[in-house]
Parts: C-alpha cells; sequence; structure tokens
C-alpha cells in the first residue's frame, strides 16, 4: 500500500514505520492515525515480520492530536462526534490485538497521543533527547483515548499526576515511570533499536505470538480462568514444531531455525 503521511521500510525480518510529517511534528492527523493502523496490521499480518518498529521523522516522535482538526470537530454534531472518536480508538486497540512485537523508537517529543503511543508499544527505547507528557489540559482536553494505556504503565497515582499537572518530563523520568524501558544517548538510538529489535526477532515468532496472546487475554481475567486458558496455550506450545526445533537445537549447541509452527 502506498502511504502518504507515514514511511513503510522493511528490511529482513523488520518494518520500521516511521511517522512522516516533521514540518508539523509528525501529529495524529485523523489521515495519520489511520495510515498508521493500517501499516501496523499490514505488519502484522506479514509472516515474515518478526518485529515492527515505530519511530518519527525529523526532532519529534508525535506532538500529539492535530489542532486544526480539533477545531473543526466544534462544529461538527454529536453522532458525528461519537461515531469518528470510535474509529480513533481503533488505533489505541492495536497494540493488545497484534502477534509481532511493536517497539517505539522515540527520538524526540512524545506529548499527549504521542505518550499514547509510547506506552501502547510493547517495548519502548528513548533518545536522552526525548520527553513525554499528558499536555492535554493545557488546550482544554482531556487524555481519554491514551488514558488506559498510560495507567497501566505508571500507576494510578502517578497517572493522576501526569494528567492533572500536564507536566513535560524527560526521558529519564519517564524511564522510572515505566512509560519507556530504556534511555540512550540520541546518536545511538537508532542502532540499538536495531539491537533490541533483532533480539527479539531471534525467538520463536510461534512462542512470542503466544505470549502476547498469554499476556493481553489473562490481563483482566478471573484468575482461575486465567490458569485454565494459559493451560490450553501451554499446550499448543508443547507441541509445536518451534519448541521441539528450540530443545534440539540447545542440545545441539546451535542456532535454532524457526518456523512458526
Amino acid at each position: 500500500m502506498r502511504y502518504e503521511t507515514i514511511l513503510y521500510e522493511v528490511t529482513d525480518n523488520f518494518v520500521k514505520i516511521t511517522l512522516n510529517l516533521p514540518e508539523m511534528r509528525n501529529p495524529l492527523t485523523e489521515k495519520s492515525a489511520q495510515e498508521l493502523l493500517t501499516a501496523i496490521k499490514e505488519a502484522d499480518h506479514d509472516p515474515n515480520i518478526r518485529a515492527i518498529v515505530l519511530t518519527g521523522a525529523g526532532k519529534a516522535f508525535s506532538a500529539g492530536g492535530n489542532l486544526n482538526e480539533f477545531k473543526k470537530n466544534l462544529e461538527k454534531s454529536a453522532p458525528e462526534l461519537y461515531f469518528e472518536g470510535k474509529a480513533s480508538t481503533e488505533l489505541f486497540k492495536v497494540g493488545a490485538e497484534i502477534q509481532t512485537p511493536l517497539i517505539a523508537s522515540v527520538n524526540g517529543p512524545a506529548l499527549g497521543g504521542g505518550t499514547g503511543l509510547v506506552a501502547m508499544c510493547h517495548l519502548a527505547i528513548a533518545s536522552t533527547e526525548a520527553k513525554l507528557g499528558l499536555t492535554e489540559l493545557k488546550l482544554g482536553l482531556v487524555p481519554f483515548v491514551i488514558m488506559p494505556w498510560v495507567r497501566r504503565a505508571v500507576g494510578d497515582r502517578k497517572m493522576m499526576e501526569l494528567m492533572l499537572t500536564a507536566e513535560i518530563i524527560s526521558a529519564e523520568q519517564a524511564k522510572d515511570l515505566n512509560l519507556v524501558h530504556r534511555v540512550v544517548d540520541h546518536d545511538a538510538l537508532d542502532a540499538e533499536t536495531m539491537k533490541l529489535a533483532k533480539q527479539v526477532a531471534s525467538f520463536s515468532p510461534l512462542a512470542v505470538q503466544l505470549s502476547l496472546d498469554a499476556f493481553y487475554t489473562t490481563e483482566q481475567m478471573d484468575l482461575m480462568k486465567s490458569f485454565d486458558y494459559l493451560t490450553n496455550l501451554r499446550l499448543v506450545s508443547f507441541m509445536s514444531e518451534d519448541l521441539r526445533e528450540g530443545a534440539t537445537a540447545f542440545l545441539e549447541k546451535r542456532r535454532p531455525n524457526w518456523t512458526g509452527k
């Protein structure tokens, strides 16, 4: 598919998706959000792709929502806003739906919805020049759509603080709050991101898919039911060709040849 607001680059077993409106600091416009959702799903449906990297062009990761579009919303009816809102949430559901690891490479400011994207990604590595924050209240907005992801990352009390103060925090502060997993020198970000992506991609794709399935499906499941569900996934894992290959390769002291089956 041809995209207008993002870049979609495939290298070996990886896809790098770049928000590509640098002159606007890569906002989540209606078009860019839809293209981003489509691109992530496209990568996830490709059996050869084992990791998806998300980053921004230029100096920013993403400045969040687009103010010009927010102003247009003032002229719309309640039904229009409702159905458009439902459509916009689809992007922020995808992190719990895909079976391919999604890695945020935070190259600069990630504010509002940009912070939400970072929190949604399964792994997040940030440049020392990155800054994050829920700045919506400064504009009279509320971080409705991204609240679940940020809340899960930082916890209730910190979520409340980030939301009500609208403060912008450094990459190191974001790491302390679990919004990002690692912070690296800005010049090393690309290399460290690919190193992390290659590490994730080196494992059995089936085992990775089952890991994500187990994590998100059992998140809000009753404890005893979660054990039953995980027992079924364990059965799939134990009967897989990848587990047999992994065990054999370990005993033979060689690298495994994963098939994802």
